[in-house]
Parts: C-alpha cells; sequence; structure tokens
C-alpha cells in the first residue's frame, strides 16, 4: 500500500485550521501538531500511487494557509517487513 509523510508549513496562527482539514480527507491516517521548524506531520496512505498522488496533489493542495509542504514517500518492501515481526515475534531469529 503506498503512502507518505508530509510535512506542512502553514501561516502563523492557521495550524488548527490545517489540521482539521488535513483529518478530514480519506487517506489522512493521522495528522499531528510539531514544534520546530515544521507545524504538522500528515502519513497518508492510498490503495494505489496514482490515488496517493491524487490525495497530495488535489485534495491537500486545496487546503487554504499551507504555505509549503515536504512529501517523502515511503518505499518499503513487504519482505522486509515480514522479517521484521519474525525477528520482534521471536529474538532468537537474527
Amino acid at each position: 500500500m503506498p503512502s507518505a509523510f508530509i510535512l506542512v508549513n502553514t501561516e502563523i496562527g492557521a495550524e488548527k485550521q490545517v489540521l482539521k482539514a488535513l483529518k478530514r480527507i480519506q487517506g489522512v491516517e493521522e495528522a499531528h501538531n510539531l514544534w520546530g521548524v515544521y507545524d504538522i506531520i500528515a502519513n497518508v496512505s492510498a490503495g494505489s500511487m496514482e490515488e496517493l498522488k491524487y490525495i497530495i496533489t488535489s485534495q491537500i493542495e486545496k487546503i487554504s494557509r499551507i504555505n509549503s509542504k515536504l512529501t517523502m514517500m515511503i518505499n518499503e518492501r513487504p519482505q522486509n517487513r515480514l522479517r521484521e515481526q519474525m525477528i520482534f515475534e521471536n529474538p532468537l531469529i537474527q
């Protein structure tokens, strides 16, 4: 399942409004306020890469009061996740 983390910079004082708008978008798994360079981080997932691109470039772009965003696509291999799970469940597997 394609997914991405998106770091968002908002206009000053718009953090709550933008966070609420992000949480209403289907595909946004979670979104949180941050302290630091970025104001919000969101985790977005979709059924296909095309759907993920649509969410990011169409739906999130429509949210007003976003100054900028940094999108980081997640590139994982399912086999690695299965191995990590096996190691977690059985520490004797190395």
